[in-house]
């Protein structure tokens, strides 16, 4: 069987098919340019050119000063169908909520960032959830959630001024109350949507999660909108979740 002209696209796809098909493993290291060039016959550049491909698609990483590896993916179970819904996990003694608790039972290590407070001109996609003019003031919240010590979503909530003024959810730390924070404060949600989309990072997504070095890397935009008794929003969650790093399960029960 005559084998293809060597190319650095034919190359890169030698080695994700050793990859998809297990022979090179999550973690492996890979050899060094010139010991893949002997053994494939072609160009140290062509290699190189091919280990370019590969990182941009995300298949393998590059460590400073220690090598190129295949990417290990490790992503967190986040399955947002269970939260806020049914008896929730809010610990105020602990201070654990529906998140950190999910993430625990899976063995690993839940970390949120202190919060960011501002009051700001809302963005005109969160107006549009919060049925608010564009610019008209809105509170926000930002977090950076953490799983294992490293970034996994960002998770940015919004409040029309009217809402947070008052509560903890001015306070600039992680806060769990009973029933949630809205329940708490007399403000319960009684309906919400949820909303997904898939896209590339921006440019302060990507270094709120640590993705300069992993290009090609999408995220999944999950906003949850949260209304009110007389169905008017009171909250917005956009959560950044980075593909690589979650894997989004829902579940839904059936009635016959």
């Amino acid at each position: 069987m005559t084998r293809k002209p060597a190319t650095s696209r034919w190359l890169a796809e030698e080695f994700r098919a050793q990859i998809d098909s297990g022979a090179l493993q999550p973690g492996d290291k890979l050899p060094s340019t010139k010991q893949i060039a002997e053994e494939f016959g072609v160009s140290e550049l062509l290699v190189y050119r091919a280990i370019t491909q590969l990182k941009e698609s995300g298949h393998i990483i590059a460590r400073q000063g220690a090598g190129v590896f295949v990417r290990v993916y490790n992503p967190l179970l986040w399955n947002p169908g269970e939260y806020e819904r049914g008896e929730r996990s809010d610990d105020p003694v602990t201070n654990v909520d529906d998140w950190k608790a999910q993430v625990r039972a899976q063995g690993r290590e839940p970390e949120q960032g202190i919060p960011h407070v501002s009051t700001e001109p809302a963005p005109r996609n969160i107006a549009n959830w919060l049925q608010l003019e564009p610019g008209t003031p809105a509170v926000a919240r930002r977090r950076l959630r953490l799983v294992d010590g490293e970034p996994c979503q960002l998770a940015d909530s919004w409040f029309p001024v009217e809402i947070a003024e008052g509560t903890p959810l001015m306070e600039e730390r992680d806060v769990a109350m009973k029933g949630g924070i809205l329940a708490a404060t007399g403000n319960p949600q009684h309906r919400i949507r949820d909303e997904l989309d898939i896209r590339m990072p921006t440019s302060t997504e990507i270094e709120r999660l640590n993705l300069q070095n992993l290009p090609g890397t999408p995220v999944c935009q999950h906003a949850r909108i949260g209304y009110g008794g007389n169905g008017v929003p009171i909250r917005v969650m956009v959560t950044i979740a980075p593909g690589d790093r979650n894997r989004i399960i829902y579940e839904m029960e059936i009635n016959r």
